[in-house]
């Protein structure tokens, strides 16, 4: 036998395909007793929905920052900061976020609902005290015209006496959805001075007008601003300058993977500090395993959260009688609490030195301090709305808590850096894997019966190139015959072998 048959004999034994990302571990299990008061109504609505319990967490601790944010700041390591949380829950379609949220938001919808009604009444007797004003200095001035500039003097006396016009009541909202900046300050500067930005579709304003490449940066700056507690500053040609002071926001914004890890990857999110300021999780998906026999209902806890959450939302918040400016009291750290803290605190610096588990994490681990008082001071307040300091254990859970998210960023980062490219590579070698049983593929296959995102020849070119290029598969010579036609351009799809 030549030595050239040997060679055509020989079995060529390619390199195996190359990983196109790494594989990210899944996190850890939520640490649901550190949530103290607000344990029992997130079990609860976990054992209702079967959805991971990081979602019905995330929730329950943004309806609290909502609602006690508004009564006291909590003192912190850097001083005194707002209790105010911003949460990302990153969960595909089909979690149940929606059904998660619900019970847990109930109060405040209704309490918003009786806001309204009441609004509109008072919208309508001011309408009336309005018109009379209107009439009344319509009156003086016609008075004046026909005087032809006789007695101005009683003239001016009849319009200081009459008063400025009343006061349009002002708006009762408590939530937005998709807010602009500029949106979002003129309810600060016409409603309530506490609120919350919620969306169980975060997407519609991660990806709308307010975080448009124009609007961006002075979005994340407000955002930014508005987590600190500075005022909220705004200079605009028609309406002029305008500052407004003690105003809080609470965030919570439920994303699916793609939209969230387009958010996480942009370095602008991340220079300018917005996203460290994020609470973030992604908890593993409980899809496939949630069966109507191990379901567990208890209404109980939900209303008990419900009644708790129905009080503070009725109670008076501490503001300014004209300017409606916040005036919270602060929360102070017991001895115990801060000496935790400040542990805490130090142990998470020295990760950041060069080569430690947070060295690549520095804005976000920088800030894990801070977010374990808030956490603390939100906890503490929604026991008890009158607490005048943080006790050791509430400072405990809110560093377990706030470890919890570190961690989180830190198995998350990696995830949000890989390129939109990659990863409609990784979903093209998904389903040629899982969903293709042919062993050649062209690009009619994958536009026509590929993942949907790949429908379009450039699109589907470019993932094959990727794939290609790690060795997931290889090309076939022009006129090769593939499924009964010669192909000008195809690929054998190396599949993995089984030992």
């Amino acid at each position: 036998m030549s030595a050239q048959a040997k060679q055509v004999e020989t079995p060529f034994k390619p390199e195996a395909p190359q990983p196109l990302l790494r594989e990210i571990p899944p996190g850890a299990p939520y640490p649901i007793h550190a949530l103290g008061p607000l344990k029992g109504a997130v079990e609860a609505v976990q054992g209702m929905t079967q959805a991971p319990m990081a979602i019905p967490a995330q929730s329950a601790l943004a309806v609290a920052s909502l609602a006690v944010q508004g009564f006291a700041d909590v003192e912190t390591l850097g001083g005194k900061r707002p209790t105010s949380l911003y949460a990302l829950t990153i969960a595909q379609s089909g979690e149940r976020k929606s059904a998660c949220d619900a019970p847990l938001m109930a109060a405040v919808r209704e309490h918003e609902q009786e806001q309204a009604r009441l609004h509109r009444k008072a919208m309508q007797a001011w309408q009336r005290r309005h018109d009379v004003w209107k009439a009344k200095r319509e009156r003086i001035l016609a008075d004046v015209k026909k005087a032809k500039g006789g007695d101005s003097a009683a003239s001016e006396a009849e319009l200081q006496a009459l008063g400025p016009a009343p006061e349009q009541p002002p708006s009762t909202d408590r939530l937005v959805t998709e807010p602009t900046f500029e949106g979002l300050t003129k309810l600060f500067a016409n409603g309530e001075p506490s609120l919350g930005l919620f969306s169980d579709e975060g997407g519609q304003f991660l990806g709308g007008h307010a975080m448009n490449s124009d609007n961006r940066q002075k979005t994340l700056a407000a955002f930014n601003d508005l987590w600190q507690g500075n005022p909220i500053r705004r200079t605009r040609a028609g309406d002029g300058h305008a500052t407004l002071y003690g105003r809080r926001l609470a965030v919570h914004l439920m994303a699916q993977p793609t939209v969230a890890r387009a958010f996480m990857a942009d370095p602008l999110a991340a220079d300018t500090g917005f996203l460290p300021r994020f609470l973030i999780c992604e908890p593993p998906s409980t899809i496939g395993t949630r069966l109507h026999e191990t379901a567990r209902n208890d209404d109980r806890a939900i209303l008990s959260f419900n009644d708790q959450l129905r009080f503070i939302l009725e109670s008076e918040m501490p503001m300014h009688a004209e300017t409606r400016e916040l005036q919270p009291r602060c929360l102070q750290l017991s001895h115990g609490a801060r000496e935790a803290l400040v542990r805490f605190s130090d142990s998470v610096e020295r990760a950041q030195n060069p080569g430690g588990d947070m060295a690549h994490l520095t804005g976000t681990a920088s800030k894990a301090a801070e977010q374990a008082a808030r956490i603390a001071g939100v906890l503490t307040l929604w026991r008890d709305l009158k607490a005048e300091q943080i006790e050791p254990a509430d400072m405990a859970n809110g560093i377990e808590l706030a470890k919890f998210y570190l961690l989180e960023a830190v198995r998350l980062a990696d995830a949000a850096q890989v390129s939109a490219e990659i990863g409609q590579a990784e979903k093209l070698r998904r389903w040629l894997l899982e969903g293709f049983d042919e062993a050649e593929v062209t690009v009619r296959d994958v536009v026509r019966l590929g993942p949907n995102s790949l429908r379009e020849s450039p699109k589907a070119r470019a993932a094959l190139a990727i794939l290609e290029k790690h060795g997931w598969l290889s090309p076939l010579d022009a006129g090769t015959v593939v499924r009964g036609s010669a192909r000008k351009e195809a690929w054998r799809v190396m599949r993995p072998s089984v030992e």
